[in-house]
């Protein structure tokens, strides 16, 4: 992999051997045009041989590389792991079943040269493209999460919180994957509560999105498990937020001097 690119994509996948090759062939083919230096990313746990099948990927592909194990650890634990080895400038993530195609990138990568501190798709916003939309019951759902949500957590002027397409600053994604709490299905609202707590200036952009039917989601167990998760979120004790704040507080505050304020 290079020394330091700019973009560091990891891409989470539980038993994904089905479709992570041609995700990542169809990724390697836009980011390869791009003019900056890249590299995939994979967190593959499972037993299904994902993780073997991209590593024999990225013997011929040093941009490509791969962690996990034959356990489930849960998608927030892997993309922690990962951003833990990611040595891009900006760092974010696409989910493996590639509902959202790496070029709405274009999308997303400008805000960072607006200031802002993390940027992720969002199903909810009126430039967003459903090309094929969730069943009646799963988008019924959705709405009924979204409700519990903001009534337990917060988060009201998000529309979406768990489209799996989010990139952040480097530093950013380290402070929050260090002190974030949740490996299951929830981190996407554990990190945004964080970021918003702290202080990180957040953009939420419409991507085109399509879903694919498939759903890991236990109907009973999983939501007993989220809603137990979203209380921990709201009532849990976080970690201080590591050096960016204050180092966010300082850039201000020396732009003030410079400019006479």
């Amino acid at each position: 992999m290079f020394a330091s690119p700019y973009l560091s994509v990891i891409v989470p996948a539980y038993n994904e051997v089905r479709v992570i090759g041609s995700t990542l062939r169809a990724m390697r083919e836009y980011l390869s045009d791009q003019v900056y230096d890249y590299e995939i990313i994979v967190a593959a746990d499972g037993n299904d041989g994902t993780r073997e099948l991209v590593a024999e990927m990225a013997q011929d592909d040093p941009t490509l590389g791969v962690l996990g194990s034959p356990h489930r650890g849960g998608k927030g634990r892997g993309i922690r792991q990962a951003v833990a080895r990611a040595r891009g400038q900006i760092i974010g993530f696409v989910d493996a079943d590639y509902k959202t195609p790496i070029e709405e990138i274009e999308k997303v990568l400008p805000w960072f040269d607006e200031g802002y501190d993390l940027a992720f798709g969002s199903r909810g916003m009126a430039e967003t493209r459903i090309e094929n939309p969730q069943n009646i019951v799963r988008r019924l759902g959705s709405r009924g999460f979204k409700i519990a949500m903001q009534l337990i957590v917060g988060l009201w002027g998000i529309a979406d919180t768990q489209c799996g397409f989010k990139f952040y600053r480097a530093p950013v994604a380290r402070d929050l994957f260090r002190r974030m709490r949740i490996d299951g299905y929830m981190f996407d609202v554990d990190l945004l509560y964080l970021a918003k707590r702290t202080g990180y200036r957040m953009k939420e952009v419409g991507i085109r999105w399509r879903d694919d039917g498939d759903s890991r989601l236990e109907l009973v167990a999983g939501n007993w498990q989220n809603l137990k998760d979203l209380f921990r979120i709201r009532l849990g004790a976080y970690p201080p937020p590591f050096v960016v704040p204050a180092a966010r507080a300082l850039e201000r505050q020396t732009a003030d001097v410079f400019s006479g304020r």
